[in-house]
């Protein structure tokens, strides 16, 4: 069995966010326990299993996610690793439909390698910092969001791009703070919004087993029409990142969220166990 380890949300090895690729023969999906421990023994923020389904369906292939800890709702810089691979080893061509805990999710690759992914569009609810969260984050919140049960993160806006960017915060009190059911992002606008990128972001799943996840796809289904809401545009990029970093280019088009990027698969190697 083949498996793979693909930089997403990037166009160069080493930087983005590494994911976890194993592509299953058809029939289903192995025993929970042993998607668990391959991807324990990855040990990356995620690692997704995918297998073909029968065509005349709704989705081509049958999509799952996992962290070294525990297996999630929703997935993005891993599903744009799959898409990847699917695309490079022409396992699969055009766009490719993937059912998932979350629903049917598409993804497009675009003739320059650059990969569209369909996600549901998060939902944001202002709500009141949680006690001791300040002081865990090391950084006073500006403002508070929940985010949808798909995602269940706690959004958090900082006060610029440079307390984002230096962030340090403590993760065993982290851990202790009663957020939301994975973890928290936090942002702030970019420096120079007619730059590059106009707002930058950082993920902390500490309580998943990820002190933090460098590009996370997922969190910019929330990103996205939050910034989006602020500057006043549907299409947006974002940088994500503090010592690792990665670019995700967001369309808001209603209940959807267009996230574009690119992937390089950096390992290429057997499965023995």
């Amino acid at each position: 069995m083949r498996i793979r380890i693909v930089d997403a949300f990037t166009d160069r090895p080493f930087s983005g966010n590494p994911a976890g690729v194993v592509l299953l023969d058809s029939g289903g999906f192995p025993a929970d326990a042993w998607l668990q421990q391959v991807a324990a023994e990855v040990n990356l923020s995620e690692t997704a299993f995918a297998h073909p389904l029968p065509p005349g369906g709704d989705a081509d292939w049958a999509l799952r996610w996992f962290t070294p800890r525990t297996e999630v709702d929703m997935c993005g810089h891993a599903t744009l690793a799959t898409a990847h691979v699917l695309r490079t080893t022409g396992a699969a061509t055009g766009p490719v439909r993937f059912t998932a805990r979350c629903g049917v999710l598409t993804a497009d690759a675009e003739d320059d390698g650059a990969i569209t992914l369909d996600f549901p569009t998060s939902t944001l609810t202002p709500v009141a910092a949680p006690p001791g969260l300040a002081a865990a984050l090391g950084a006073e919140p500006v403002a508070v969001h929940d985010t949808s049960a798909d995602l269940g993160d706690l959004l958090v806006e900082l006060a610029d791009e440079k307390t984002v960017r230096g962030l340090a915060p403590d993760l065993a009190a982290l851990v202790a703070t009663p957020l939301s059911a994975r973890g928290v992002i936090v942002t702030a606008a970019a420096d120079d919004p007619d730059g590059a990128h106009q707002f930058a972001s950082r993920c902390f799943f500490p309580a998943l087993g990820i002190d933090e996840d460098p590009v996370t796809g997922s969190a910019h289904t929330a990103l996205a029409p939050y910034w989006s809401a602020r500057f006043g545009r549907d299409d947006l990029t974002g940088l994500q990142g503090g010592p690792r970093t990665g670019t995700v280019r967001t369309r808001l088009r209603g209940p959807r969220t267009l996230l574009t990027g690119r992937a390089v698969t950096v390992i290429d190697g057997d499965l023995h166990a």
